[in-house]
């Protein structure tokens, strides 16, 4: 594919390199020294791709991923202006389809409404190195204890505006975080960057996507594994299977127990046992199934031996949608909106990752912690999958949630719980809200609830003994000094109708999930 150079350079000076390896440019030299690995990795990325050295002077590493390194580059205009440009180098081992992709979406998609285009374009072999404009941003990481809720609410609207634009031309980005929606803090600039996990809905308008998704559904394998065990209903195609379970079982029964032995640990690890007693519980192998332990909190040697279901995994932990951790086929743009509500969550309540698993069920487990356990295996069975889950979680209102994470004291004044929330979830919450929220900086007090005038029960407040949390992580002040600090950014001012949004953003189920588009149209955003 061709990506046209939308701009006229000049080959670079060689005398603007000085010997001692600071770069001089108009703005006088870079006073920053970059370490003796980066200048390896530089050397390296001119060796791969030659004609580089011609336009772009590279002066920095400034990002590495799994697929892809990006970095800054230095380019002369012919006009006498020098101009900065990000470069990514996409490693040899990516397919050159999903490299051609993700310029596809870049050139069709890019370079408006908050989504980064691409400038150019070069390949030597199987070396691919893009470049686009050099936008420099803070991350959120640095700027999560001083942001405003102004300055959140202005940043999640310029989020979902990107999304909005991506997802009218059939774009799932599949990766959507803090580090790929570059925020200028001072310009007030944003752009969501790197589409290469992008794939395509099945109306999309990239054509390049398309081949993807043509391509993973040839992959995907007949219903004889994880559909079947999470679904109650018998389908034909399970039929033929009958009689192979069947036999399974019954040389399960009654081969010798040394060979028996021998043959589980051929198979795959045995079964967990849970119960504290140690007994079998009594079972019923339903009809349609290939194994019996459906529904149960074990997973048996038939299903252990089967191959993994095939379905779209790709993202960042911690921003997974539930959809995408319990492996269902049908992933829309849905996913996105998930991660956008993350980061608002995030925002919010002043933690930053919110989530971090080591793997698929504790991440779901987290999102439990918060969204409910009743309403995860709702959600789940909406989308054709069925979730176990070893006792009941409640569902935690985001309100209190999020301002306790970040350290403020509710008043009954400020506070109005979300519609779903009752006085009967609410009073089953007696424990501390942080101790469910395995990333969050420790905060002293406990929760402790009130009951008002009518007898009617309070949101949380907190108690604590000496001085209160700031926004800052490493400062202590009065709660005069806190409270004048808060007022100043607006958290003493969140408004019911962000964390309305938020709960709209977090839906279980992708199917009533809101969209960017209606996102956009919240009262959170009537005066933007």
């Amino acid at each position: 594919m061709d990506v046209k150079l939308e701009m006229e350079l000049s080959p670079v000076n060689t005398e603007d390199i000085s010997t001692n390896g600071y770069i001089k440019s108009d703005r006088g030299y870079r006073r920053s020294k970059i370490s003796r690995d980066v200048e390896l990795d530089i050397e390296s990325v001119y060796k791969a791709v030659p004609q580089l050295a011609k336009v772009f002077h590279i002066m920095d590493k400034i990002g590495e991923g799994t697929f892809s390194s990006v970095y800054l580059g230095e380019a002369q205009m012919r006009d006498g202006r020098r101009e900065m440009f990000a470069l990514k180098h996409l490693i040899p081992t990516s397919h050159p389809t999903r490299i051609a992709a993700e310029l596809q979406c870049l050139t069709v998609a890019g370079g408006r409404e908050n989504v980064i285009g691409v400038t150019y374009c070069f390949r030597k072999e199987d070396h691919v190195v893009i470049v686009m404009p050099y936008m420099e941003h803070q991350p959120i990481m640095e700027i999560i204890g001083s942001v405003s809720f102004e300055e959140v609410r202005v940043y999640i609207y310029h989020l979902l505006k990107a999304l909005r634009h991506v997802h009218q031309f059939g774009i799932i980005h599949r990766d959507i975080k803090p580090n790929n929606f570059l925020y200028n803090r001072s310009s007030r600039m944003y752009a969501l960057v790197d589409f290469g996990l992008a794939q395509g809905t099945a109306d999309t308008q990239i054509d390049l996507l398309k081949v993807n998704l043509t391509a993973l559904r040839k992959v995907q394998r007949p219903v004889f594994g994880e559909r079947n065990l999470n679904s109650c209903t018998p389908t034909p195609s399970t039929t033929k299977y009958a009689a192979l379970k069947t036999e399974l079982l019954k040389s399960v029964k009654t081969e010798d127990p040394a060979n028996r032995r021998l043959s589980a640990a051929s198979r795959g690890p045995l079964p967990v046992k849970t119960q504290s007693s140690g007994q079998k519980p009594a079972r019923t192998v339903q009809l349609g199934l290939t194994c019996n332990c459906h529904l149960t909190d074990r997973v048996c040697n038939i299903c252990m031996s089967r191959k993994q279901q095939v379905a779209p995994r790709a993202g960042t932990p911690g921003f997974r949608a539930p959809e995408v951790l319990t492996k269902c086929p049908n992933q829309g743009t849905a996913i996105d909106v998930w991660s956008a509500g993350v980061i608002l969550l995030s925002l919010l309540s002043g933690r930053y990752p919110f989530f971090k698993a080591s793997d698929d069920l504790i991440a779901l487990t987290q999102i439990m912690t918060i969204r409910g356990s009743k309403e995860t295996i709702q959600a789940a069975k909406a989308f054709g999958k069925a979730v176990v889950c070893s006792r009941e979680l409640p569902r935690q209102d985001l309100r209190t949630l999020c301002e306790t994470l970040r350290g403020r004291k509710p008043t009954p004044d400020d506070v109005t719980p979300l519609p779903e929330t009752n006085t009967d979830a609410t009073a089953s919450r007696r424990h501390k809200i942080q101790d469910e929220t395995p990333t969050h900086r420790p905060t002293e007090g406990t929760l402790k609830q009130h009951k008002d005038g009518a007898g009617e029960t309070l949101p949380y407040t907190q108690e604590k003994s000496g001085t209160l949390e700031t926004a800052h992580p490493h400062k202590q002040s009065s709660q005069a000094d806190c409270k004048v600090e808060k007022d100043e950014r607006g958290w003493d001012r969140v408004p019911d109708m962000a964390y309305d949004l938020l709960d709209q953003l977090l839906d279980l189920n992708p199917l009533t999930r809101i969209t960017a588009a209606q996102a956009l149209q919240h009262p959170l955003f009537k005066d933007l």
